[in-house]
């Protein structure tokens, strides 16, 4: 599998998303960033139908099915119909973020593996900020402090993985549980609040 540790990625976009995804990638790629692109480039025809926006996001989406890649960014105008279409692959756990802090917690709190945006309401310094901060963090950084914050999260990545709706309307629409966490809070162990937003005094990785 190609690691974000080892700064590898497979990217997508259709022909809306293609902008903001030209300004990742080559913000990334100066950080040394290895990157596939399975979607729209700069020759490409618009009048290919192969680069329709769930198409993109169903070529990302086998990457990651594939165990190819660790993790993807996709793009379209929306984020919202290439996420759906890369969602259709099993393994996947994407999501669509606008924000740097909903970034950060797609990944700490989530596990999210396909992160989407969407061009029309992301700005280009905002996806490149949202980019470093979602491939700079892992599932449960920053959240030492808050007791199972990883384990209950983990949890519902593991039930979410093995989910099968034939069992789960066999067994009345009542989820097998694979564990259960509490998640009781210690505030004295709390980071003190710095005015900024949620966990965004995050890592990055140079």
């Amino acid at each position: 599998m190609k690691t974000v540790k080892e700064k590898y990625l497979v990217v997508g976009a259709d022909f809306a998303g293609y902008p903001l995804k030209e300004a990742v990638c080559e913000h990334l790629r100066k950080k040394g960033w290895k990157i596939e692109d399975l979607g729209v480039k700069e020759n490409s025809d618009p009048n290919d139908t192969e680069n329709m926006f769930h198409r993109v996001g169903l070529r990302v989406g086998a990457k990651i099915s594939e165990g190819e890649y660790e993790r993807a960014l996709i793009f379209c105008g929306t984020g919202m119909g290439i996420h759906i279409a890369a969602s259709k692959c099993p393994h996947v756990h994407a999501g669509v973020v606008e924000s740097l802090p909903a970034a950060i917690r797609a990944i700490t709190g989530n596990g999210v593996n396909v992160l989407a945006m969407g061009a029309f309401y992301v700005a280009p310094q905002t996806a490149c900020d949202i980019a470093d901060a979602y491939l700079a963090n892992s599932l449960g950084s920053g959240w030492e402090w808050w007791h199972n914050f990883y384990e209950f999260h983990k949890l519902a990545i593991d039930e979410l993985e093995s989910f099968d709706y034939e069992t789960y309307k066999a067994n009345g629409f009542k989820m097998e549980h694979l564990g259960d966490y509490d998640l009781t809070l210690d505030f004295d162990k709390k980071p003190e609040y710095n005015g900024r937003s949620e966990r965004c005094d995050r890592k990055t990785i140079e």
